[in-house]
């Protein structure tokens, strides 16, 4: 069983009356297949360490910054410091000011190389590797204090969805509709948004995950490369934690179970879409999540807490489809047949990033919550479930 930790959210947040934690009893009866990488014998991990003393912040490591504007080819060895860092970060670092459109073009013309070879902007480099730069038009940083007043609205914007913020990071509440990050047709996003907290050197705050449009919650952001380098170094190691809630048709059973199954996308013309796959198809990937209900309302709808252990898209929608509770008001994996919706809800997606634990770059634990977003505190208040009751998915297994 976990220990608690102490919340390190300097906002107000809701009080949780914390009851007698009952064991999480897990079964796998949902399984496609073996789950690589386990190891036998070995004993889960807690949700979350002791919350750890906050230390003295401790400087960043120093880079130095190129600073002239490269008008020729040039080629420069991959640092230490640099290791394991995507392509297009590595240039926004080397030359603050570059614009997201300029980076994207030259590594899609196959003008930078590394080791003579074209790469994805998405690729990791490693230290030592040679790349190859193209001259650059490097774009001039804005002047502090000289936004627009549509620029002053988005960071007021940005303040107010803020649930956690220090030098390094931000935890950002993301609202249901507003997507992460751009696609077709979509002109508004977080990261366009994060434009407007350029530094004096240029440097824009940086996406560490994504939660999808119609989900709202938690969003971690990183504000320096140090902490970027960190966050994306604890989401690959799994040390991140993170709870959702939603709200489903029917009562699951068993009450708190394990979902393991393996996911692949489904691509067509005007959509995209998680598959349950196979171990060893083409494009599958092992998804494991970790479910409990929380409340119930009556036998039709159900408040469940959910965990991913894994991270893949869609996961927690494809899985609660799977076991025949999808979750309710979602466009893409709702499949229950002449279902009705209960009158005075609203028919939009039931699901919400509740919290997120995750160590600190600098030492200590980042622990932040978001709130019930408004249609589904409609919802809660509707159907009478008390969003203060224990959360039995916090005893749940990490692996």
């Amino acid at each position: 069983m976990s220990r608690r930790i102490k919340r390190t959210n300097p906002k107000p947040r809701l009080r949780v009356e914390r009851k007698e934690p009952r064991p999480f009893k897990a079964r796998s009866a949902h399984k496609a297949g073996p789950r690589p990488g386990g190891k036998p014998g070995a004993k889960p991990r807690g949700f979350a360490s002791e919350r750890a003393e906050r230390r003295e912040p401790v400087p960043a490591p120093s880079k130095p910054v190129e600073a002239l504007l490269p008008t020729k080819v040039q080629t420069v060895t991959v640092t230490a410091d640099e290791n394991n860092m995507r392509v297009d970060r590595f240039l926004e670092a080397r030359f603050p000011g570059l614009s997201f459109s300029h980076i994207q073009r030259v590594v899609r013309k196959g003008e930078l190389r590394v080791d003579g070879k074209r790469v994805d902007s998405k690729d990791r480099l490693e230290e030592g590797q040679s790349v190859r730069i193209p001259p650059l038009k490097l774009d001039a940083p804005k002047a502090p204090g000289a936004l627009s007043e549509a620029a002053q609205k988005t960071l007021q914007a940005l303040k107010e969805m803020t649930l956690y913020e220090d030098d390094d990071v931000l935890v950002l509440n993301k609202p249901a509709g507003l997507a992460v990050q751009g696609g077709s047709g979509t002109t508004r996003h977080i990261d366009q948004m994060l434009e407007v907290m350029r530094d004096a050197k240029g440097q824009k705050p940086r996406l560490v995950h994504r939660i999808d449009k119609d989900t709202s919650g938690c969003l971690l952001i990183a504000k320096t490369r140090f902490a970027a380098t960190h966050l994306t170094g604890a989401f690959r190691s799994r040390s991140a934690r993170k709870i959702y809630w939603a709200l489903v048709p029917g009562l699951p059973k068993p009450k708190q179970g394990r979902i393991s199954t393996f996911l692949a996308k489904e691509e067509s013309e005007d959509d995209t879409i998680m598959r349950i796959a196979q171990h060893g198809d083409e494009g599958a990937s092992h998804a494991v999540t970790y479910y409990a209900v929380v409340e119930t309302a009556g036998n039709k709808l159900t408040w469940v807490s959910l965990k991913p252990v894994t991270g893949r898209t869609h996961q927690l929608r494809a899985h609660m489809a799977h076991i025949g509770h999808p979750i309710i008001g979602d466009p893409k994996y709702f499949n229950i047949e002449n279902w009705e919706l209960p009158g005075g809800l609203q028919n939009r997606l039931h699901l919400l990033a509740r919290r997120i634990v995750i160590p600190h770059p600098r030492g200590g634990v980042i622990d932040a919550s978001a709130p019930l977003p408004p249609h589904m505190q409609q919802s809660w208040n509707l159907l009478g479930l008390d969003a203060t009751r224990f959360d039995p998915i916090e005893n749940a297994p990490e692996e």
